[in-house]
């Protein structure tokens, strides 16, 4: 045995359940209110925080005890200050960089572990709607950011043609909308275009639909429960977010997307970031979306026919694949962040 290969591991082993610890506490300082509460850049002592918040005063010191020692925070004197640079972390909810929310979808991996059990020793389905209910606002949480970021900004405008069809007046399907997050977004940056999003999980469009009209835009967005492979209308663009990796048939999906797109049509294909071989996703963001998508995307897709698995790091080779397949002629990468891939594809 190296030994000190096995301390190297084990210092990266203590290092991630002092991490997997840590998110616990960031989803209670984020359900708690507690960061919000600190947002203002001021050092302040447990006590007044305790007021501020209406948490126990000895719970609230070890807490931020716990994130001092993690570096969230700063302490000097008794007192702690959140900086302004972590606030957009984990207090400012329209920052670019916004990711306590997203915490919760780690939540939910715990709380489904017994479920996780009974996939891997069955035949590897767990359905998305059987998961703990955190798992659906925390997603909405995570990815929400990201596209009030990138999606109108940088996204749209890398495809062919699409924003001045959507400034005109375009017909748009969200597939797979989830909370109706990316819908909104769209919506509120293009008013003379119509959206519907669809969605097989009923709880999801209903709470998509009371988004969209505390947005104001309920006028021109609607939310209908329908599969990937059965919902109605023409549209101009058909927009799949971070969804199609756990679909049971992603080929099928496509090929309905391709009956339902206008002549001159466009699918804008949003994914986890991935290269196309296991070697060259070693990475944060590679085992953060490995780690996800053992206990979520590829037991929702093993749960629906076909159940192909792709998973979260299927990689933009695997993707285009699935659309060719599908009968599209056209696929390219239009842009990228970090975090996703942005892909079009045509007819």
């Amino acid at each position: 045995m190296d030994e000190a290969k096995l301390q190297d591991f084990m210092g990266r082993l203590v290092t991630d359940m002092g991490g997997a610890a840590m998110l616990a506490s960031v989803i209670l300082g984020d359900e708690l209110g507690i960061y919000k509460a600190m947002a203002d850049n001021q050092p302040v002592t447990p006590e007044a925080l305790a007021e501020r918040t209406g948490c126990h005063p000895r719970l609230l010191r070890e807490w931020l005890n716990a994130q001092a020692a993690a570096g969230y925070l700063e302490h000097d004197g008794g007192k702690f200050r959140l900086p302004e640079e972590q606030a957009m972390a984990l207090a400012n909810e329209d920052s670019p960089v916004y990711v306590a929310g997203g915490a919760s979808v780690l939540a939910s991996m715990y709380q489904d572990k017994d479920k996780l059990i009974a996939a891997m020793r069955g035949d590897g389905a767990l359905a998305w709607g059987d998961h703990h209910p955190c798992l659906f606002h925390g997603t909405e949480r995570f990815f929400r950011p990201g596209y009030r970021a990138h999606l109108v900004d940088e996204w749209l405008p890398a495809l062919e043609g699409v924003t001045a069809k959507l400034q005109a007046g375009a017909r748009v399907a969200d597939v797979g909308c989830g909370h109706g997050a990316s819908t909104i977004v769209m919506a509120k940056a293009y008013p003379a275009s119509r959206f519907q999003g669809f969605d097989y999980h009923g709880p999801s469009i209903d709470t998509a639909t009371r988004r969209a009209a505390d947005a104001g835009v309920a006028e021109r967005v609607s939310f209908a429960k329908a599969s990937a492979k059965d919902y109605p209308g023409e549209f101009d663009l058909i927009c799949f977010f971070d969804c199609l990796h756990d679909m049971g048939d992603p080929v099928g999906a496509a090929r309905h997307a391709l009956q339902r797109l206008a002549p001159d049509g466009t699918v804008l294909l949003v994914e986890p970031y991935a290269h196309d071989h296991l070697d060259d996703n070693k990475t944060p963001v590679g085992r953060l979306y490995y780690a996800a998508s053992t206990f979520i995307c590829t037991p929702n897709s093993l749960s629906q026919e076909v159940g192909l698995g792709l998973g979260a790091q299927a990689g933009e080779a695997r993707l285009r694949k699935v659309f060719e397949e599908a009968g599209f002629s056209s696929f390219r990468r239009a842009a990228e962040t970090p975090f996703n891939l942005i892909l079009e594809a045509r007819r």
